[in-house]
């Protein structure tokens, strides 16, 4: 099965309205190696450079809100479709693909080595082969906590004060207010249930 590029769109238009779209267009290896560019930068800067970080960043990113923290490595695919909001702590090793738009609120915590995927391919092995590939959006709400190893995967919206606990796999949409552990990713209880306030929770990491 062969996929028609023939409706005059360039791939980048293709990939940003979250069609099939080819990877190897001179346009996306541009914007692509842009940001390899700049994680390179960001990912070797002093640890004593909160300036010469926070400028790098901005320049990498679609937005980045006022004293947020990510510490290196990350690894992202454009940088420009990713966009932070304020007060937002990411540990180590976070890989933020963004093929389609990575969205994140403010107060939000990402604990070491999250993935945000929101790249797709298809099953169809013709199309695969073919280097035809497509992407959905991420969206985090706001004062959301992600433990360490969380994997988020393409299409998926975490609604505010959700808690996630290390190693789950959201494959799904959470809803705001709850715990969700596990692979795939659950609901398990409300984040304010009674008599389980100051309880730890199972698998959750600190951040």
């Amino acid at each position: 099965m062969a996929e028609d590029a023939s409706d005059g769109r360039s791939q980048r238009e293709r990939m940003l309205a979250g069609d099939l779209y080819r990877a190897d267009d001179v346009e996306l290896a541009d914007a692509s190696l842009r940001a390899r560019q700049l994680e390179d930068r960001f990912n070797r800067s002093a640890a004593e450079d909160g300036a010469g970080r926070r400028a790098i960043l901005e320049e990498l990113l679609g937005a980045i809100g006022a004293d947020t923290e990510i510490r290196p490595p990350f690894y992202c695919d454009y940088g420009s479709h990713i966009r932070i909001g304020a007060r937002v702590f990411v540990n180590c090793g976070l890989v933020a693909l963004d093929v389609a738009a990575i969205t994140i609120g403010d107060d939000v915590q990402i604990g070491p080595n999250v993935q945000l995927l929101t790249p797709l391919h298809p099953v169809e092995p013709g199309l695969r082969r073919d280097k035809w590939e497509a992407a959905r959006p991420i969206t985090i709400g706001d004062n959301v906590w992600l433990g360490g190893g969380v994997i988020v995967l393409p299409g998926v919206t975490i609604g505010a004060n959700t808690v996630v606990g290390a190693g789950a796999v959201v494959a799904k949409d959470l809803p705001a207010n709850v715990v969700a552990v596990g692979n795939p990713a659950r609901v398990v209880r409300p984040v304010d249930q009674p008599g389980l306030r100051d309880e730890p929770v199972a698998a959750v990491e600190e951040a």
